[in-house]
């Protein structure tokens, strides 16, 4: 934005002598370009440290280069965890298991890769298993939890769901950990992204039921980057933490769901009514605008 202001004053200063530069500088942006640069980048899974990963970072070095830009690449050993098992599971008042995929759709070739696309998960989530009863804490912040207070709630030895929406991903389970919840699932709802608010893909550009938003969670506002390699660089001869010692990884395990996974865990929720602005958008008449603690979860 602040190359895009300096361009503006330069042009109002200097116009009478800058029409051909302009008409230069607009003739440069194609917005076919920037079809193709992103079905390039994005044919295939290119997570970090994957080798479509290092085929784009070198596509776009060559670029730059080509452009007259002085670009090198640069490696990094960072800490990247990848879950071997994931299981959400209602086991009363009935038994239900989350699918935690995503189908694949014909209308987009790249959703049938599963055999090397990232699972649905939260990165840098830790490990741990829970069974507990399930509270519903609408978006998880700190003034949900004091709403719950003052209906008599507690998350304390809780599972708690939340929707996504009202802060970044991370801070749901932080809050969660604090109020003392053994663990933390975050759906999508279709309120904040699916067919209330928009057609959802491939009609439209929202989440569609069975999509789940996948993300860190790591406690950025303590530092950002390589858990294992405060405030420096993850060389291969930067001084590491153990694992053990990585204050940015979650303090209980979180897991994220499409709304299709979700709405039979919502459905089983018995207990108070939930305030008007806590409710969902379920197509289906659930419980979703409920907070109990009498659904258990594992």
């Amino acid at each position: 934005m602040r190359q895009c202001l300096v361009f503006l004053c330069i042009t109002s200063l200097f116009a009478a002598d800058s029409s051909p530069w302009e008409e230069k500088f607009r003739a440069i942006p194609n917005p076919q370009n920037q079809r193709d640069y992103m079905q390039r980048l994005s044919a295939r899974p290119h997570h970090v440290g994957s080798p479509y990963d290092k085929d784009n970072a070198e596509w776009i070095a060559a670029k730059l280069k080509s452009w007259g830009l002085d670009a090198k690449i640069e490696n990094f050993d960072v800490l990247f965890p990848t879950p071997k098992d994931r299981l959400i599971e209602m086991v009363e008042p009935t038994k239900f298991t989350a699918k935690l995929q995503e189908p694949p759709l014909a209308v987009d070739p790249t959703s049938n890769q599963q055999s090397v696309q990232l699972p649905v998960y939260h990165a840098y989530s830790i490990d741990g298993e829970a069974t507990a009863p399930l509270v519903y804490v609408n978006y998880g912040i700190p003034a949900d939890y004091e709403q719950l207070a003052r209906m008599g709630i507690s998350v304390n030895g809780a599972i708690v769901i939340a929707r996504y929406g009202a802060s970044w991903r991370g801070i749901k389970p932080k809050v969660a950990a604090e109020h003392g919840a053994l663990a933390c699932i975050v759906y999508s709802d279709p309120r904040d992204d699916g067919y209330f608010v928009n057609d959802v893909f491939p009609e439209g550009p929202d989440r569609p039921r069975d999509g789940a938003q996948r993300g860190s969670v790591m406690d950025m506002p303590l530092y950002p980057g390589d858990p294992l390699t405060p405030g420096v660089g993850a060389t291969p001869d930067a001084k590491r933490l153990p694992l053990s010692e990585a204050k940015t990884l979650t303090k209980i395990p979180v897991l994220p769901m499409s709304y299709g996974d979700a709405q039979p865990l919502l459905a089983a929720l018995q207990g108070p009514v939930a305030p008007e602005a806590w409710r969902g958008a379920s197509r289906s008449p659930i419980t979703s605008d409920r907070d109990p603690l009498k659904s258990t979860c594992a």
